[in-house]
């Protein structure tokens, strides 16, 4: 298969990993310590990252410590603000709020790309990106559209879109910033500077709020989050982004409701209905012009 296979492949595999993140954000919100999570999770990630990757951190020493302040402000976009701020709004909104804030995603990525690259996206990204729009909003409103009159905004949703901003921002600067390094290796640099940027932070909370509780299903979130939702889905999100570009790459963002409805389904015995695969497949078609449309 070519690149943009694999690409293509790769960010389908993000948008699943973070369908499950957004599954443990919504349980574990009022139960575990939002930024707590964050902390252990990226801590975790470091931990299993670094036995396989000191010999490239050595080996690309001069390329990344010329490239330092780079690495430090995404690091601080993505692994110490992002998922931080996910957790957080995840405390004080809904979960179809926060999927809807999220939908601007694709709008922050073209927002930044046309600010910072000076492109305009293409026909078929922005075709795409109507798609699967209207498939999303089928899915979180059961197929009543009427439901979205009757949503209210809170502080929670202000601090989800300080999110959207952030990843927005962070994808576009990775394709600026192009660094000639194995993916693993600036995944290992980015979380060499994004843990100890997130830990202050991390111990304010621990005074406030105490320490996260040590049980089976606090260690489970933690093992998730920092497997699945952090190395696979950001080496394979980077990844994406250097193949397909930031406009389109930020699409898959939309697969992320279709595929929590799914796991719903199959994790929580949810009930599946017509909308739910009405609006997967016109997501699904979406993606299909964004990335296949000449």
């Amino acid at each position: 298969m070519s690149a943009r296979h694999w690409a293509v492949i790769g960010l389908m595999i993000t948008a699943l990993s973070w369908a499950g993140n957004a599954l443990i954000a919504r349980a574990s919100a009022g139960m575990l310590p939002p930024i707590g999570l964050s902390f252990w999770r990226w801590s975790v990630a470091l931990v299993l990252l670094l036995p396989f990757t000191l010999r490239g951190l050595w080996q690309y020493r001069r390329l990344l410590l010329d490239n330092g302040l780079r690495i430090a402000v995404l690091a601080a976009l993505s692994i110490s603000s992002y998922n931080t701020l996910l957790y957080q709004a995840a405390q004080s909104t809904s979960a179809i709020n926060l999927t809807l804030v999220g939908t601007g995603l694709p709008v922050s990525a073209f927002f930044w790309s046309m600010l910072l690259l000076r492109q305009v996206p293409a026909r078929a990204t922005v075709g795409g990106t109507l798609l699967g729009l209207c498939g999303l909003l089928l899915i979180l409103t059961g197929g009543q559209p009427a439901r979205l009159l009757a949503l209210h905004f809170n502080d929670g949703d202000l601090i989800m879109l300080a999110a959207v901003l952030s990843w927005g921002l962070y994808t576009v600067l990775l394709q600026r910033w192009v660094m000639p390094a194995p993916g693993l290796v600036l995944m290992a640099a980015m979380l060499l500077c994004g843990v100890p940027l997130l830990a202050p932070f991390f111990l304010w909370e621990l005074a406030q709020l105490g320490p996260m509780p040590v049980t089976w299903p606090a260690a489970g979130a933690v093992g998730y989050t920092a497997v699945f939702a952090s190395l696979v889905a950001y080496v394979a999100w980077n990844h994406g982004v250097k193949v397909l570009g930031p406009s389109t790459a930020s699409l898959f963002s939309y697969l992320v409701p279709a595929f929590t409805a799914l796991l719903g389904v199959a994790l929580l015995g949810e009930q599946l209905y017509w909308y739910h695969l009405a609006g997967g497949a016109l997501t699904f078609l979406g993606l299909l012009v964004a990335t296949r449309w000449r």
